[in-house]
C-alpha cells in the first residue's frame, strides 16, 4: 500500500464511519445532491477524497454542520471512536421548541369524556363548526 491510500479516504465512506449517516448509500446520496461543501467548494461526487484538516459543511436535519476532519478511520466503530475522527467547529444548538397552540380542552383527571354540550362549547371556542 502506498502512502496516498492511507492519507485519503472517500468522502461518503468517511461520513459513514464518523456516524453522520446511517448507511454509506445515504451519505453518497447527500453528497450527490451538491449540498456538501469541502473546503468551501460544493462537492457532487461521493468518490471525492478527504484528508485530515479538511473542513466539511453540510445540512443534517434542521442544522448546518461544520466539521473539521481530525483523522481517517479504519472501520465504523462505536460512537465514542467516531467522535475522535472530527472536530465540530459549530456544534448544533438545542432543538428549538416549536410554538404549539395551548391545549384546547384541559380536563381534570378522571372527569371522563366531555358531554355533547361541552363539545359544542369547545368547538365554539376554537371556531370549528
Amino acid at each position: 500500500m502506498n502512502e496516498e491510500t492511507t492519507e485519503k479516504l472517500r468522502i461518503d465512506k468517511w461520513l459513514w464511519q464518523a456516524r453522520f449517516f446511517k448507511t454509506r448509500s445515504l451519505a453518497a446520496e447527500m453528497v450527490g445532491t451538491g449540498h456538501l461543501r469541502l473546503n468551501s467548494r460544493p462537492i457532487h461526487k461521493p468518490g471525492q477524497t478527504v484528508k485530515p484538516g479538511d473542513v466539511l459543511v453540510f445540512p443534517q436535519g434542521p442544522w448546518i454542520r461544520v466539521i473539521e476532519i481530525a483523522a481517517l478511520g479504519t472501520r465504523r466503530g462505536p460512537a465514542e471512536e467516531a467522535r475522535t475522527l472530527y472536530t465540530d467547529l459549530d456544534p448544533p444548538q438545542a432543538k428549538p421548541k416549536e410554538d404549539q397552540p395551548p391545549p384546547v380542552a384541559l380536563r381534570e383527571r378522571g372527569a371522563g369524556r366531555p358531554t355533547k354540550k361541552e363539545r359544542r362549547a369547545m368547538d365554539a371556542w376554537t371556531g370549528e363548526e
